[in-house]
């Protein structure tokens, strides 16, 4: 089934799992459903626990955070992630917050799902990735399921977790199709995932960038190099065993990230590769990164903007190889892929 299948149906099977959980947002319940991944759930459970909500971001998750402590599991979508900005004071300070603060006595079982766009005119205020903010605050999960079996599985780990779970899916990815157990199941949280074995190099790949790794391991293998992927699949908390195993077996790391280099999760993961097998890196780590400025709105700019396979092929090649890796990598012109049906 499509990635955003897959989100459905753990909506339908987490709110038949537990009588407390329920789903809110602007849009959850129309005729369209957030790109169809609450339509399902919006059609068996009906308004009382699916549910459309004004636009008022922060009073919104507020009442989830006080729901959530009163014993209910909320769900909160935004159709994009640029909308958390106005939820942080909630997010960060209340819900992050309150078990510690309690004495392990108060948890805040909630699930909040935000869409990263990308295409057809989203620009600098509807295309941001905003994983590193809230991967600074202990307190908190961050999940970002790069494929339909790991969209699932996360998200009903997180529905069985008393921990406040951000859940970032990019937009590209809810048409991409894949096997999916019929059946409840998990993917744990702070559990990576080898994506493809390799010799030559490592790549963390994150979301999207998942996507754009596998095709560029592809024509790498063709030259004869082979790198291995890994998809941490939760960037907090961290599968730092599978990354540093990974890097310590290949010497080269070279990290994607669907965000900016600048205090971004490809920052994070670069330090943790540094201070720990420092002394096995044959290369210096490379970030894969969009451009250091606003996104553009248009497609000739997106081009330029965002890194592709060719860009990591690029950088691999020239790491293998051992000649200078090029900071700027230009891109071949071509067109961009068409997003998913029903754009909101």
């Amino acid at each position: 089934m499509s990635y955003a299948d897959a989100v459905a149906e753990a909506h339908v099977q987490s709110l038949q799992r537990n009588k407390n959980a329920f789903i809110m947002g602007v849009g959850v319940a129309d005729a369209t459903g957030i790109f169809g991944t609450t339509k399902a759930a919006a059609q068996k459970f009906g308004t009382e626990r699916v549910f459309n909500t004004p636009m008022a971001e922060n009073t919104l998750t507020g009442a989830c955070v006080g729901a959530a402590c009163m014993g209910m599991h909320p769900v909160i979508v935004h159709a994009r992630n640029d909308f958390l900005l106005l939820t942080l004071d909630q997010i960060v300070n209340h819900a992050a917050k309150w078990r510690y603060m309690s004495d392990g006595k108060l948890n805040i079982p909630m699930l909040v799902r935000a869409v990263i766009g990308r295409g057809w005119g989203q620009a600098a205020q509807h295309s941001q990735s905003l994983q590193a903010t809230f991967m600074h605050f202990p307190g908190l999960q961050v999940i970002m399921p790069s494929n339909a079996y790991d969209a699932k599985g996360l998200i009903l780990a997180a529905m069985e977790s008393d921990t406040p779970t951000i859940c970032l899916e990019h937009r590209w990815l809810h048409g991409m199709k894949g096997e999916v157990p019929a059946d409840h199941y998990v993917v744990p949280i702070g559990k990576g995932k080898i994506v493809r074995k390799g010799k030559d190099a490592t790549i963390v790949a994150i979301s999207h960038m998942v996507v754009e790794a596998v095709k560029a391991a592809e024509t790498l293998a063709k030259e004869g190099i082979e790198v291995e992927i890994v998809d941490p699949r939760t960037l907090r908390p961290l599968d730092e065993k599978m990354i540093l195993s990974s890097v310590t077996k290949t010497g080269r790391c070279i990290v994607a990230d669907t965000a900016g280099s600048v205090c971004g999760a490809s920052a994070e993961i670069s330090a943790l590769v540094s201070e720990k097998v420092f002394s096995s890196l044959k290369a210096p780590i490379v970030r894969v990164t969009p451009q250091d400025t606003p996104t553009p709105c248009s497609f000739p700019l997106e081009m330029a903007y965002y890194p592709n396979a060719e860009t990591i092929e690029n950088i691999a090649r020239t790491m293998v190889k051992g000649k200078e890796v090029r900071h700027t990598v230009e891109h071949k012109k071509g067109t961009i892929a068409k997003p998913f049906s029903g754009a909101f």
